[in-house]
């Protein structure tokens, strides 16, 4: 059956910024069919107070609806929308979730700085085949700083730092010009974040760094017309006043044609950076925003963020950046593609992305790989084999095999009780391509391996949407047996075979060099519960 069209929408609500992307499947790919963005600094208040303040919410609220008024034009069919740096830290942050709620009927998801990091990764990335080898991407956004150090197109580390070009303003240089003092503790605070950063990072003989964010474009676009503008003076000698802003306008529009297009840009160098951020201190409040590329409202923050890019690039001893158009959007269309479209390029990826770092959280935290394997192996086939009686959605598969991988996490901090301590690791974990709510899913079914059942009541099932408790509690029966067939764990894997009748379920099983009586008992102790669930009878056999 082929794929039928499918149009995403992909909201941003930064701590300057509100974006908007709109894009369409087509042939296996995304085509960009609107975008649009909104300044309405709702960190502005938060880096001061701790708190959004009602004009910042009513503003990012009236840009929302905007947003929404084009989403229902595309006849949007999915969207995510997401929130970084200002409502991770506001006290007040769920207020604001709550009146966007009932205002538009979308739900906000507030990711964490490293979830932001590998989405802006996988959109810079899927949509830059070209950029393999080490690539440095950096992200100065309003309220932090992503940097991601990837090799082969696969992340190798990510740190966010606080590092954001209006919380530093705010904090620092609040003042128009800057003092000399706020601009020396804004230099120190900066070196102190990015010492920190580089022993993760470790930068060496990285030949490329992307720029993503406003602040890298306005910094690419506003060097390059100030050099031609001084140039174009120079040479001209005695031109006119006149003349000259015709050559400005010139400059100017020839740079947005630049910048238009990914990988057009030329590399800015680091002491191009280093002088343009000296120029712009020097610079008076209307200067800067007559400075093409940086405008009235860049121009507030532009200081800030442009002494975050010159002390970073001489820290990590980097050549330069080359900005990219691309960033958060288009991961979050990245991975919704990824997501829909099995047949896409990016889906492996992600995939592959995703797995890898289930793996790596269950390394964290002491699973023993060799024993998880075989119960995720039961989980995938009893998921395929009982299709026709769980009619599960089909992402579930992937969510109960992580569960199936994680159900001992909980043993790093306690035995007993170990299966409450796994729910609250995996749901408070960085697992990178799980959002908040799909890490609560998985964490749910790894919970209720004892003597537990799920009620909604629970602490564990109180964030799952009711819809999806019936869900949960299917798979949570398809796990507790992958977990039964894997009992006497000195034995080999043994080999199952799962028949779906109209009043029954039968499991024959093929014993193992050992046997199979203990996950026989095992499996059978799961009976009356299977038939609570399921409304039907299990029976298990040798084989």
């Amino acid at each position: 059956m082929p794929l039928v069209s499918t149009t995403f929408a992909a909201i941003d609500i930064g701590s300057n910024s509100c974006r908007l992307k709109i894009a369409r499947i087509v042939a296996h790919r995304l085509k960009t069919l609107h975008e649009d963005r909104e300044v309405t600094r709702l960190g502005t208040s938060v880096f001061d107070t701790g708190l959004v303040s009602p004009d910042a919410m009513a503003v990012t609220l009236r840009a929302l609806k905007r947003f929404q008024r084009a989403v229902q034009a595309h006849g949007v069919e999915q969207i995510r929308v997401v929130a970084t740096s200002a409502m991770r830290d506001a006290r007040n942050a769920q207020a604001f979730v709550s009146w966007a709620k009932a205002e538009t009927g979308w739900t906000i998801e507030i990711i964490s700085g490293l979830e932001e990091g590998r989405l802006i990764h996988r959109g810079v990335m899927t949509n830059e085949p070209g950029s393999s080898g080490r690539v440095i991407l950096v992200d100065v956004g309003g309220g932090s700083c992503e940097i991601t150090l990837s090799e082969h197109q696969r992340i190798k580390e990510t740190v966010s730092l606080p590092l954001g070009a209006v919380r530093l303003t705010q904090e620092f240089i609040p003042t128009d010009p800057a003092t000399e003092e706020g601009l020396a503790r804004m230099k120190q605070f900066i070196g102190r974040e990015l010492r920190r950063a580089h022993k993760r990072i470790q930068p060496e003989n990285v030949p490329l760094v992307i720029a993503t964010s406003g602040t890298a474009a306005a910094l690419a676009e506003a060097h390059t017309v100030l050099v031609k503008q001084e140039a174009a003076v120079t040479a001209a000698g005695t031109r006119t006043k006149a003349t000259t802003a015709k050559v400005a306008t010139s400059v100017r529009a020839k740079a947005v044609s630049k910048t238009a297009a990914v990988g057009e840009v030329p590399i800015t160098t680091t002491h191009q950076v280093r002088r343009l951020a000296t120029k712009l201190r020097k610079m008076s409040m209307p200067e800067r925003a007559a400075v093409p590329g940086i405008g009235p409202k860049r121009a507030e923050i532009i200081v800030a963020g442009a002494f975050v890019y010159a002390e970073l690039l001489e820290a990590f001893s980097l050549p330069g950046f080359r900005y990219s158009s691309l960033g958060l959007r288009d991961g979050i269309l990245a991975q919704m593609l990824a997501e829909q479209d099995d047949r896409a390029t990016v889906h492996q990826q992600f995939e592959q992305e995703r797995w890898e770092s289930v793996l790596a959280t269950a390394r964290r935290y002491g699973v023993n790989l060799k024993m998880a394997e075989p119960v995720k192996a039961h989980a995938e086939q009893l998921f395929r084999d009982l299709a026709p009686l769980h009619k599960l959605p089909p992402e579930y598969e992937n969510w109960l095999a992580a569960a199936a991988m994680l159900s001992d996490t909980g043993k790093f901090l306690n035995h007993q009780g170990h299966h409450r301590h796994a729910q609250y690791i995996i749901s408070s974990s960085e697992i990178y391509g799980y959002t908040q709510p799909q890490r609560t899913i998985i964490s749910a079914i790894a919970r209720y391996l004892g003597k537990t059942r799920p009620q909604p009541e629970d602490r564990a099932m109180r964030n799952i949407p009711a819809q999806e408790h019936g869900h949960v509690q299917r798979s949570v029966v398809l796990l507790r047996l992958a977990i039964a067939l894997n009992q006497d764990r000195a034995s080999d894997v043994l080999r199952v075979t799962a028949r779906v009748y109209p009043k029954r379920i039968l499991l024959e099983l093929e014993p193992g060099r050992t046997g199979a009586e203990l996950e026989l008992w095992s499996l059978r102790k799961e009976a009356d519960y299977f038939r609570e669930v399921f409304g039907r009878e299990l029976f298990v056999t040798l084989a």
